[in-house]
């Protein structure tokens, strides 16, 4: 069962995903046709519903690492190594996945991107409660990563397209909320159930939001179907100026999953640098994280309509976000390292605000691909960002080499940020 705190840390965050759907519905659609408004809200919900299994399962693994690969009879050392290589294969198919399924969603629709990417993780899901070998358990974690990398990106693209200009931020903040939930739900799922069941639950849930979206999701009118240039790699990398933008794009992303890889990742190494007496626990700090991260998410998202700014948002946090990172290591105590984890997570939410400012940035017949990709290349940061650690760690130790990397990366972030334009209020129905 849960304890009594966590059942409500959910119960809040359910509210908090209730009042930002009313919100859309008596503010910023209030203008709309009843029926055009309520097939928007259906589309929200079962966009928002796909990130949030999306979230679950790339959680679940995680959690579900170590017990699963034991029982499949991988103990030891053996179990470290194929734990990361499990994870190694999730992430090669998510950057994979991650360009396929922009390429797609430019190319033959965003709603056909979201019902094949949602179809085929949600199967892996499944399959993964009936492996019986290592080698199964490899194959899915590669096609489910396949999967998983389109959902976000194709997810955002059609609601931003599908919503007036008014509606578009709070949509994509319901979107991302309810995801980081779904990461939440997760880190219990994984702890009190038996690991096959929790990927069972996860292909359910992924089914069930599959037939939702056969139902009420209709395609983007933007989309144009049949256009020579749509979801073309080669143009959007060929181009000078769309290629720095892209990239500047993706930096402004990378401190988030710096964070995540290091804080959290790395948590029992940490606290053991800091001298705590008690060990942190990588699921316990991950909980904190998640549940900081659902929260900032929507504050963020919400603080972005009120302000009219996108990039006011992400500066604010490219602020408060080195700070509260000096802060945590010089943490006490592992109950001081959780509490500021929360704080971190809550300021790592402008991961709402980042995924909609990657799909206004572009026009039509770039944007699935690049609303795709970047969340995933950006998610393909942990690899630098533990390889940078891992090799200055000898020279620094631990904390200092934390320092250096952090430095290197809120600096391009807050440089790449300031050369992108607002894009808060802007038509999408153009062309680069």
């Amino acid at each position: 069962m849960l304890t009594h705190w966590s059942a409500l840390r959910l119960l809040r965050c359910y509210s908090l995903q209730q009042a930002m759907l009313a919100t859309i519905s008596s503010r910023a659609l209030d203008s709309v046709n009843p029926t055009t408004r309520k097939a928007q809200l259906l589309a929200v919900v079962a966009a928002a519903l796909g990130y949030f299994v999306d979230l679950y399962d790339i959680v679940i693994f995680g959690v579900v690492r170590v017990a699963s690969l034991r029982e499949l009879g991988v103990v030891g050392q053996a179990n470290t190594d194929w734990g990361l290589a499990l994870l190694n294969l999730q992430m090669a198919g998510m950057l994979i996945g991650g360009f396929f399924w922009g390429w797609v969603g430019d190319r033959y629709g965003r709603r056909r991107a979201l019902i094949a990417t949602i179809a085929l993780y949600s199967l892996a899901n499944i399959a993964n409660a009936f492996v019986t070998s290592v080698e199964q358990y490899a194959l899915l974690r590669l096609l489910a990563g396949i999967g998983l990398a389109g959902e976000l990106g194709a997810g955002i693209t059609l609601i931003a397209e599908l919503l007036p200009k008014r509606a578009r931020g709070y949509g994509t903040t319901v979107i991302s909320f309810l995801g980081l939930v779904g990461a939440l739900v997760a880190s219990y799922v994984g702890q009190w159930l038996d690991w096959r069941t929790a990927y069972l639950i996860g292909g359910g849930l992924g089914l069930g939001v599959l037939a939702l979206r056969l139902r009420v999701l209709t395609e983007s009118a933007l989309f144009q179907p049949g256009r020579a240039d749509a979801g073309s790699l080669r143009r959007l990398l060929g181009d000078a100026v769309l290629r720095r933008r892209f990239v500047a794009v993706i930096l402004v992303g990378v401190p988030i999953w710096y964070v995540s890889a290091l804080f959290v990742n790395l948590a029992p190494e940490y606290g053991k640098a800091l001298g705590f007496a008690a060990p942190l626990s990588v699921a316990e700090v991950l909980r904190w994280q998640a549940l900081g991260l659902a929260l900032g998410s929507a504050g963020a998202g919400l603080l972005s309509e009120w302000l009219a700014s996108r990039k006011r948002v992400i500066a604010a946090a490219l602020l408060l976000l080195p700070l509260l990172n000096l802060a945590l290591l010089r943490s006490d105590s592992s109950g001081h390292y959780l509490a500021l984890m929360f704080a971190i997570g809550l300021a790592q939410g402008y991961w709402t605000v980042f995924v909609t400012l990657a799909a206004e940035q572009f026009g039509t017949g770039l944007r699935a691909t690049v609303a795709t990709a970047v969340p995933n290349l950006v998610r393909a940061s942990v690899l630098p960002v533990s390889l940078g650690v891992k090799l200055l760690w000898p020279l620094l130790g631990l904390l200092g080499a934390t320092l250096a990397l952090g430095a290197l990366v809120y600096l391009l972030a807050g440089l790449c940020l300031r050369g992108l334009p607002e894009t808060h209020g802007r038509e999408l129905d153009y062309r680069d």
